[in-house]
């Protein structure tokens, strides 16, 4: 084998792939194989370290600490933006535009403002060469071995055929923002709270704070992402004529552009776009503070120019904030789908980022001693993507010694069963399951969901209703209400309770992978729920799997194979799926309603391929209706073995498994065999 091609041929494969993942936000295979791509890169360069480039993928983490960060340049000043606190604010901005440019027609440009830390990255022939913080806008720290850490930041830009406008980027820089999602900001305080170091107060400043780590062996265990929002510099002078151009030719070469960035023909369109991303925010995984509005013809940016401290063809409109202060007045337990009980404080009603709040989460009993948060206490309350807020902090300067001290109950408040903690986890469960009706209206409330069984109609209210009434006592007596029943209930009708019954008809056909998720399997999300779908051909197979046949799906590890198992194991969890067939509920799986050549086959593939790319054979295995599997065991019918075949292929002949050659694999695909 040339191991050089194979090396060039791995990096390229790596970055196909990581471009699809972190930048399209459309990943093509799983985790499990892109890991092996990554390992087989690792090791050949180990081999031969004479073909280490520095942008080869596995050079993204740095050997060794930094003494401290050196002070660098900016190709142009990054200057800070003038605020907009309303409409009016942005109608002034628009005039002040307007009367500069002697009242031409402007077009606007308008990107969700990402609370996170600003960094530029130069890239010099199409390599990233540099990255720093913004600094004082003149200035800023060389932060580059942080920020080769970030994935979602490609090492080189995808240039390879570009011509014209999107070739003229190979020497540049563009501005962005670096941030931490909210789910990643909660996990990295987690581990903090397990090593006691001191939390991070939101994401903003997590983010700095991993940009700003000394040791990139640090940044790179912190989930950080970007997005860029400007190009700053060309080699080239002048090959864009608006802001809009330039961000798609970014995208083009790979740069992750942030999808919800519009544009609008005037300032009205602006204004209104604006007020609906003050609620639509919630929606994000990451924390945005407002909308910047930016002029999208640069040659009117030109003419604009900026004061000593701002552009004047761009504006912030900032949102109101999230963090208020207000009173526990008490705290108690509610219980979710899982058994799960969750401390929430009720609060004395408070504003938050426009809307009313009384109540906030406090995540479990080791959160609320870790903050040491009492009913009684003045706290800080945020909405930080959450459902229900977050009590951020106690102000233990306001105490008065009449706080009381919080002690998870013994009982369950819903259906008096124990309430446990199990060893070495943080959240206690009530021991009741679907006995507890708190914990079968959580259940409805999921498997009628829109990413579930879609089933419109079922609100909090009418759940409620049903349980309470004893009309539904498990998932499948959904499938027996009438329109009678529901006509019945307070604040429904005929015409309402007919399109229940519409909507529960309509939902057995869904897909099988829908019926799994919402079954509501513990840690069986919608990936794993495709997954299993995707791998198993109804669920009487499902049932009958072991652990292990579960866990040779690629993506799927053993506790959630133990879950699973555990779940059809249930004697009342197995009636609940009989009574739902008997109901009609689609439980076969898409897969095996494929008519292709390779249906009920399972292949593996191993060595290198001559005419297909890993993800490409088994994308045509999936297309005939067949599945493949990232590792080998007795359940696996074919082993296509190219050149230089790994340890898959040794196993596979210990397992006595069939093992063809690409041209085997190539007649059976075309029908020759």
């Amino acid at each position: 084998m040339d191991m050089k091609k194979r090396i060039n041929e791995l990096r390229k494969e790596i970055r196909y792939h990581d471009r699809k993942y972190y930048v399209e936000n459309d990943p093509v295979i799983s985790d499990d194989e892109y890991d092996k791509l990554m390992e087989e890169l690792k090791k050949l360069e180990s081999e031969h370290p004479e073909y280490v480039t520095p942008d080869s993928p596995t050079q993204r983490v740095g050997g060794q600490p930094v003494e401290g960060f050196a002070t660098v340049e900016h190709k142009a000043p990054m200057l800070s933006l003038d605020n907009a606190l309303s409409g009016d604010e942005l109608r002034d901005f628009d005039k002040r535009v307007k009367k500069f440019l002697r009242s031409e027609e402007v077009e606007y440009v308008v990107e969700p403002k990402i609370d996170g830390l600003g960094v530029a990255l130069i890239y010099e022939d199409g390599f990233l060469k540099r990255g720093a913080t913004r600094g004082d806008g003149a200035r800023g720290d060389n932060i580059t071995s942080n920020v080769r850490t970030i994935k979602s930041i490609p090492l080189n830009l995808d240039l390879e055929g570009k011509t014209g406008k999107v070739a003229g980027l190979s020497t540049c820089e563009i501005r962005g923002e670096a941030y931490m999602t909210i789910k990643g900001f909660q996990q990295v305080n987690k581990g903090r709270t397990k090593t006691n170091e001191a939390l991070f107060a939101n994401p903003r400043n997590a983010a700095a704070g991993s940009l700003r780590q000394l040791d990139p062996r640090i940044t790179t265990k912190r989930p950080l992402d970007a997005f860029f929002y400007t190009l700053s510099y060309t080699k080239e002078k002048e090959i864009f004529k608006t802001h809009w151009e330039s961000l798609q030719a970014m995208k083009e070469a790979g740069i992750r552009v942030n999808p919800d960035i519009k544009k609008f023909p005037g300032i009205e369109e602006v204004i209104k776009h604006c007020n609906a991303w003050e609620t639509k925010r919630e929606r994000l995984e990451y924390e945005i503070d407002g909308m910047v509005v930016k002029v999208n013809s640069l040659e009117q940016q030109r003419r604009l120019g900026h004061t000593a401290k701002s552009p004047r063809w761009a504006i912030a409109y900032k949102f109101p904030p999230k963090y208020v202060s207000t009173k526990i007045e008490d705290i108690i337990v509610q219980v979710g789908r899982t058994g799960a009980v969750t401390p929430v404080a009720i609060l004395k009603s408070v504003e938050v980022g426009g809307v009313t709040v009384s109540r906030a989460t406090l995540h479990n009993e080791d959160e609320i001693k870790r903050k040491d948060i009492r009913i009684g206490d003045t706290v800080f309350v945020e909405r930080a993507g959450e459902v229900i807020p977050e009590v951020v902090k106690s102000v233990k300067e306001k105490r008065s010694g009449k706080e009381k001290i919080f002690t998870m109950p013994k009982k369950c408040p819903v259906c008096d069963s124990a309430i446990v903690r199990p060893e070495g986890e943080s959240v206690a469960r009530c021991v009741g399951g679907l006995a507890c009706s708190a914990q079968l209206k959580n259940s409805i409330q999921h498997f009628a969901s829109r990413h579930a069984m879609n089933i419109d109609g079922f609100g909090p209210a009418i759940i409620d209703q049903l349980v309470d009434k004893g009309i539904v006592k498990n998932l499948a007596d959904l499938y027996n209400l009438k329109v009678d029943i529901l006509s019945s209930l307070e604040r429904m009708g005929e015409k309402s309770g007919t399109n229940i019954v519409e909507e529960l008809e309509k939902s057995k056909g869904n897909e099988f992978s829908r019926t799994l998720f919402g079954l509501g399997i513990r840690h069986v999300g919608r990936h794993v729920a495709k997954l299993l779908a995707d791998n198993f051909s109804s669920i009487d197979e499902l049932m009958k799997a072991d652990n292990g046949k579960i866990e040779c799906i690629g993506g799927i590890g053993g506790v959630v194979a133990e879950s699973i198992v555990a779940f059809f194991m249930d004697k009342k969890n197995r009636e609940i799926v009989e009574k739902l067939r008997e109901a009609g509920i689609n439980l076969r799986s898409e897969a095996e309603k494929k008519l292709g050549i390779l249906t009920g086959k399972r292949f593996v593939f191993t060595g290198e391929l001559e005419k297909y790319s890993r993800a490409e054979a088994e994308s045509i295995v999936d297309r005939l209706g067949g599945r493949f599997s990232s590792s080998v065991s007795r359940n696996v019918d074919y082993v296509v073995a190219g050149k230089e075949p790994g340890s898959k292929y040794e196993k596979a002949k210990k397992l006595g498994v069939k093992i063809m050659t690409e041209s085997e694999f190539e007649k059976m695909i075309e029908g020759k065999t």
